[in-house]
């Protein structure tokens, strides 16, 4: 059986950079360099062809940085550049991260005829103060319209970004979030807790943060919330409807393989003798668009390492792992890894048997002591 095969497009560029983001974003200073990048991108892909072999695409995700601000036509003219090369698949999922500050009717419409088939609305907050202390370009009433207007340009598969954990947040102000997500109908939500990431500004200057048993009461009835709503919890911190979840993450969590174009994107392939490499491409935009090529690194994945990449990954997700997946994605054998869990389960983090193994409703309390049992030595 093949690994499935996906693409990650990255957009830098931003209106303005949020102090809690440590993704290779960049704000926007100057008249957008749209057609160059879209160029760049096309020979980045042609590049990375070496790597799909007889694989078709299962999905492709264009994230940033904000996607949204690139026009239609341009994404049309990308997603038919890649499409003219590789197959994609029958019902190949194509998503497009949006702020909500950046879609229109006729944008939307425009990114419908491109193919975008699945949106991710960024709205974080639907408060406006919230919104403030969070860098957001947008207000509470744009959510609802981007929601409004994607809806009626036909996009039936809607993502919304919601973060809890916020600057001066209260239990009852991250259920009242939830609720107001919930109004506008996504078919699915990321929930995720607000952390303090190196190299911002909020790492260097902390803002006042709610206190630990605060966050716990958050999780635990957000999530009592959503399962009410008929959310269903298939990862740490992503819900569905209707079994609506987003393929290309999934296969992200199940250790699939990616190939990633654009400035800064990371790709992760399995070459058919078991290898797996990861790629890395040049950061900063201006350097990617000079075109002295796009790779910045390629680097072999250890044996070792590839164990934790696969945990790390996979004890994510909410469901039992099954041991084939494990074997055919990191190329360990189950016997050898059963060392490894047997720990876990004496603290009662881990259970297994012969065909699959999971974490326990404790272990899904403590995922990173879980997880760091599998790190290299």
């Amino acid at each position: 059986m093949q690994i499935p095969l996906a693409l990650y497009i990255h957009f830098p560029w931003c209106v303005q950079k949020c102090p809690y983001c440590d993704f290779n974003s960049h704000a926007l200073r100057d008249t957008m360099p749209e057609e160059q990048y879209i160029q760049a991108l096309s020979a980045d892909w042609q590049q990375d062809l070496k790597w799909v072999g007889d694989r078709e695409i299962s999905s492709i995700f264009c994230g940033g940085g904000t996607p949204s601000l690139f026009s239609g036509n341009s994404l049309n003219q990308l997603l038919t550049n890649i499409a003219a090369n590789v197959p994609l698949k029958k019902d190949v999922e194509i998503t497009l991260e949006a702020n909500p500050g950046t879609l229109k009717s006729h944008s939307l419409d425009a990114l419908r005829a491109a193919g975008i088939n699945r949106l991710s609305i960024g709205a974080q907050s639907f408060q406006a103060d919230k919104l403030r202390a969070l860098g957001r370009i947008h207000g509470p009433e744009a959510i609802h319209e981007a929601m409004h207007l994607a809806k009626q340009a036909g996009f039936t598969r809607i993502n919304l970004d919601l973060m809890h954990g916020l600057p001066q947040q209260t239990v009852e102000d991250a259920l009242y979030d939830l609720q107001q997500a919930c109004h506008t109908q996504p078919t699915h939500l990321s929930w995720y807790q607000l952390t303090l990431e190196p190299n911002t500004p909020f790492y260097r200057t902390p803002p006042p943060l709610p206190a630990e048993d605060d966050l716990i009461l958050i999780a635990d009835k957000g999530e009592a919330y959503l399962s009410a709503q008929g959310y269903k919890r298939y990862e740490i911190s992503a819900y569905s409807q209707n079994e609506d979840q987003c393929r290309h993450n999934v296969n992200y969590w199940q250790y699939g393989d990616y190939i990633g174009i654009g400035a800064g994107a990371h790709g992760k392939i399995t070459l058919k003798d078991g290898t797996i490499v990861r790629t890395v491409k040049k950061k900063h935009p201006k350097h990617y668009l000079e075109g002295n090529g796009f790779m910045q690194e390629e680097t072999v994945v250890t044996q070792k390492d590839a164990l934790f990449e696969f945990m790390l990954n996979a004890l994510r997700l909410q469901d039992k792992i099954t041991w084939s997946l494990l074997e055919q994605r990191s190329g360990w054998q189950r016997q050898d890894v059963f060392v490894y869990c047997d720990d876990l389960v004496q603290k009662g983090l881990m259970e297994y048997n012969e065909d699959y193994f999971y974490l326990t409703a404790m272990g899904k309390r403590f995922t990173n002591e879980a997880i760091s049992a599998f790190l290299p030595e």
